[in-house]
């Protein structure tokens, strides 16, 4: 009887966690430049300092949303723009996976700054994926001053509408996509 209580459990769980995948497929999030635009703008006005990261950095991926939930089994997804000396020059798909005590659900941007050829060339190449105590730095006035490259990876994260006060990123993985098969919006 016991078992039976937990397998029930454990199926529940797994089919929760199928369908929260398939949701975020549903979804066809394209990779926007002017949405990742308008991303930059809004790090830049919460704190001028990431101007620095942007004009400094080897590279850089701009998320403009990752969606993330969760019933204890969770998932983020999101789409996102990579750029090379202010250029894009690809787009990137972004997943996560964690199980553990959690519910509920929260949207957040995210950008990922490059130190230098190695650190960006490990994320084209699809070998960039962070560890689980993995933090994001949350962003706000003055706090980009203090972040420092870890690895040659320094990551921000700011709330849809707020701040994010803490931002796991630890096991996402990242799928680099190049310019030609990028989706975009459609055009009217």
């Amino acid at each position: 009887m016991r078992i039976t209580k937990h397998l029930i459990i454990l199926i529940t769980l797994i089919s929760l966690g199928n369908f929260q995948a398939e949701a975020q497929k549903r979804k066809k999030k394209k990779h926007d430049p002017a949405k990742a635009q308008q991303t930059i703008v809004e790090f830049k006005k919460v704190d001028s300092g990431i101007s620095q990261f942007f004009s400094s950095a080897y590279g850089y991926a701009v998320f403009p949303s990752i969606g993330k939930g969760a019933i204890g089994i969770g998932g983020a997804a999101g789409k996102g723009v990579v750029y090379k000396n202010g250029n894009v020059v690809g787009g990137v798909n972004m997943t996560q996976i964690s199980i553990g005590f959690q519910f509920g659900g929260q949207a957040y941007s995210e950008v990922i700054f490059f130190e230098n050829a190695d650190a960006f060339q490990r994320f084209k190449e699809n070998e960039l994926q962070f560890a689980a105590q993995v933090s994001a730095v949350a962003l706000k006035s003055g706090i980009s001053a203090d972040a420092k490259y870890t690895d040659g990876v320094v990551v921000f994260t700011m709330a849809k509408g707020g701040l994010m006060y803490e931002a796991s990123v630890g096991g996402q993985r990242f799928k680099f996509v190049p310019p030609n098969k990028m989706t975009r919006p459609k055009i009217s």
